[in-house]
């Protein structure tokens, strides 16, 4: 008798089984989503300010106790990852400035089309 290991035969997968994309399409054209990190999504965990100074905060107390335990090499790590999460939120919170600009200056202008608008009307009607 021969202890042979059988080959690996993948599934089909259920109908009922959720999937982040909808279709699934074996071409070869698109054999760079195999790679399961493309396809990557956060949900928004990212881009949301709240999620991120939390993480932050999370990671700054975790680096606290590492300290107090005595484990700088592990306190050092967290502080690395606080780190990263500090420069995500200063992002965050540059791009809500600018955009908040951005929305000022587009604002101000409208309200000067607009207005020169009401001005060009009630010229053309004291004209007539």
């Amino acid at each position: 008798m021969i202890n042979r290991r059988k080959n690996f035969r993948s599934r089909s997968q259920k109908n009922s089984f959720r999937r982040r994309n909808s279709t699934i399409n074996t071409s070869s054209a698109n054999n760079f989503n195999n790679n399961g990190n493309v396809g990557f999504v956060r949900n928004g965990s990212m881009n949301n300010i709240f999620s991120v100074e939390k993480a932050m905060q999370k990671f700054q107390q975790l680096a606290k106790d590492a300290q107090s335990n005595g484990d700088p090499v592990l306190a050092q790590n967290y502080l690395q990852h606080a780190d990263h999460y500090l420069r995500r939120y200063n992002e965050l919170n540059d791009k809500k400035a600018n955009f908040s600009e951005k929305n000022k200056i587009s604002d101000k202008s409208l309200t000067k089309v607009e207005n020169k608008n009401e001005d060009d009307i009630n010229q053309s009607t004291n004209q007539s």
